[in-house]
């Protein structure tokens, strides 16, 4: 299969998805994670050029760890708008990936960018099938699944977990992929959180990931906490003893899968019965 993860900045899909991301790689399917903005005001020290740059390089780092493709537009930080351009951008990738399933944002989100990533995907949604729109790629014949990333607003609509995909047994790869985005993970998100004073030296690797397990263990056990009906449906008897999992919910644009053609196409969870 092809899957395509679009996160409006270049660490969302690997925060969102890495486990899942790296679960489809080594299962042998195509995967490629998206960043619609090149992430160059998402620090407090460097930006611009310098730090589009350095967060390519990151992304594509976490890349190489997880077996899976990036790519990175060339849009502004903070900028991101659901125009006609960035639509076509969306649909030429999906066409070129030939994607069988997307994953992006939901609309109500905290940040300006994960929402018009999330508009702008759904506007892709039915326009990939459409041939005269952007007749230079060629239009996909069957429509992709489109999924939203797990979140924690309800308003207007809470997340509804659909798939549930336990991901303890790559975690130790997902800390990597979040290792590998230096720039965000030990610099601007606990400059934020006014914690940067805690973050271990650069030369002590060992320090800096077990600061990392600690300081983002919370954020990424949400899922297990806030999805926990879905979970006995996805992981039976195992359901009580996982700590990480990453959920998605089915959009209302594309494919519709059931319960069924869900656990056919998450071919590494505990009950799926192959694709």
């Amino acid at each position: 299969m092809n899957i395509v993860c679009i996160g409006a900045h270049p660490d969302d899909p690997e925060v969102f998805a890495g486990g899942m991301m790296t679960l489809f790689a080594r299962a042998g399917h195509n995967v490629t994670a998206v960043s619609l903005t090149n992430g160059d005001v998402g620090h407090h020290e460097m930006g611009g050029g310098a730090l589009a740059q350095r967060r390519a390089d990151e992304s594509r780092r976490a890349a190489r760890i997880g077996g899976y493709e990036s790519v990175t537009l060339d849009n502004h930080d903070g900028e991101l708008v659901a125009d006609i351009a960035l639509r076509k951008a969306v649909t030429h990738i999906i066409r070129r990936c030939k994607a069988d399933m997307v994953f992006t944002h939901r609309p109500n989100d905290y940040h300006p960018d994960h929402r018009y990533a999330a508009l702008v995907v759904q506007d892709a949604a039915y326009m990939v099938t459409v041939p005269h729109f952007c007749p230079d790629a060629e239009a996909l014949r069957r429509n992709p699944v489109f999924l939203y990333f797990f979140d924690t607003f309800t308003f207007p609509a809470p997340f509804h977990a659909d798939v549930v995909v336990p991901v303890d047994t790559v975690m130790d790869v997902k800390w990597r992929l979040l290792d590998a985005m230096a720039s965000q993970f030990y610099e601007w998100l606990p400059w934020l959180d006014g914690v940067i004073d805690s973050v271990p030296p650069v030369h002590d690797n060992a320090a800096r990931i077990a600061w990392l397990q600690e300081y983002f263990r919370r954020p990424l056990e949400m899922p297990v906490s806030r999805c926990r009906a879905a979970l006995p449906a996805w992981l039976g008897d195992s359901a009580d003893n996982v700590q990480y999992v990453e959920a998605f919910q089915v959009c209302e644009y594309g494919a519709q899968p059931d319960q069924e053609e869900l656990r056919r196409l998450f071919t590494f969870s505990p009950h799926a019965t192959g694709a």
